[in-house]
This record gives C-alpha cells, sequence and structure tokens, in this order.
C-alpha cells in the first residue's frame, strides 16, 4: 500500500493554474489510492472514473463523490477515527460546484493514513 502524502494547497493550486487539467490526475491518484487502503482494489479504475465524468459532463462524478465519501468513511473506521457521513457532505459538495473541497477531504483522509 503505497500513499502518497500530497499536499493539498499544492494540489488545489495547481488544479486553478492548469485550468483544470492536474484536476483529472488528483482524481485519478485519490481515486487509486483509496481504493487500495479500502482493500478494493477490483473496484472502478480512475481512467475510467475521469472518462465518465467527462462524458457524462460531470453528473457522474456526483455519484463518485457519494462512493468516495462512504469509502473514507470505511477507512477512518478501519483506522480508528470518528466518522460521519461524508457521502452527503461530497455529494452536496459537488452539486453546489465546490467539488474541489471534496477532493481535499479525501486527500485529508489519505494524507492521515500516509502518515
Amino acid at each position: 500500500m503505497n500513499i502518497k502524502n500530497r499536499n493539498i494547497a499544492l494540489c488545489i493550486i495547481f488544479s486553478i493554474i492548469t485550468c483544470g487539467i492536474y484536476t483529472f490526475y488528483w482524481i485519478y491518484c485519490l481515486n487509486e489510492e483509496a481504493n487500495s487502503v479500502a482493500g478494493e482494489t477490483d473496484y472502478m479504475n480512475g481512467a475510467l472514473v475521469i472518462i465518465l465524468g467527462v462524458v457524462t459532463g460531470g453528473i457522474f462524478w456526483w455519484y463518485w463523490l457519494y462512493k468516495m465519501g462512504e469509502k473514507c468513511d470505511v477507512i477512518k473506521q478501519n483506522q480508528g477515527m470518528n466518522t460521519s457521513n461524508s457521502a452527503v457532505l461530497f455529494l452536496i459538495l459537488g452539486i453546489v460546484g465546490l467539488a474541489i473541497v471534496s477532493f481535499a477531504l479525501i486527500q485529508d483522509t489519505l494524507n492521515h493514513v500516509a502518515a
């Protein structure tokens, strides 16, 4: 399990500077690392997440954010951390246009595992 501890502020800055192109890479990494930590290696590939998100005009990413929220809760529970209903929070943030906040929260969960 090779989880990279990423600086959340830099990920957000790179996403803004590259007009969202870095966000695709970040989504890929978040998906792959969360699947690895949660033990769901046969779950959806990060490249497929990006393709389906682009093809559906971003609507698929709302579903993906919901599923990542569930996965983050499982990861936190396995690490002995307090859990909440992250799935609903991530979905709402995505719908109102603040998906990058959800990405940051997912990265924060993965950073705690990497530490």
